[in-house]
């Protein structure tokens, strides 16, 4: 099962797999994601939950796959992101397997993408947020698109101390940068004592 995508001025091939998210097309919360994010060639890139590749790839093909990092928990969806990287010619481009950051190597990204699950409870949300701050650079960014928007802007806020909030069709994209190496609550307890 494939679809092709027109992104960039490029048309690219993605394999997929009915088992995994958005096996059809590329997700229109992802593609509303990535319209808010603007890349320069010296951006590193974390796909925090890649399914595909898709986000990965579109990444990739801003900075070069030498500066993207993929990761996610089902091992089918790891394998298919490596083949989409090799079949649409990106090259040095990271894929592990992991269930969150734990298993990427490095620190100092400076934007991490992710369309996390949001229709189970928030536990995979909660890592991706508090684990994903920790490997962002200061002034690294975290974008997240869900349509649920209550609890990941008050996620947001006590982590980083701030958000922006985009809705489009349904979806709300969060935006928040690092600005601190301490997450925003510890500095606001700090303050408080």
């Amino acid at each position: 099962m494939e679809y092709t995508w027109e992104i960039l001025g490029k048309t690219i091939t993605v394999e997929t797999d009915p088992s995994l998210f958005s096996p059809k097309a590329p997700d229109q919360g992802t593609l509303h994601m990535l319209s808010h994010v603007e890349l320069t060639p010296d951006d590193r890139v974390l796909d925090l939950g890649c399914g595909t590749g898709v986000v990965g790839i579109w990444a990739a093909l801003q900075v070069g796959g030498d500066h993207v990092v993929m990761t996610d928990v089902d091992p089918k969806a790891v394998s298919i992101s490596k083949k989409n990287l090799h079949n649409n010619g990106i090259q040095g481009a990271t894929v592990v397997l992991g269930p969150d950051v734990s298993a990427v190597p490095g620190k100092g990204f400076t934007w991490i993408l992710s369309n996390p699950p949001y229709h189970t409870d928030f536990k995979v949300a909660k890592a991706f947020i508090e684990k994903g701050f920790n490997r962002l650079e200061i002034g690294g960014r975290m974008v997240l698109v869900t349509k649920r928007k209550e609890w990941y802007k008050n996620k947001m806020i006590s982590i980083f101390g701030g958000v922006k909030i985009y809705e489009e069709e349904g979806y709300f994209v969060f935006i928040s940068t690092k600005k601190s190496e301490n997450y925003a609550k510890k500095i606001r307890q700090k303050f408080e004592k």
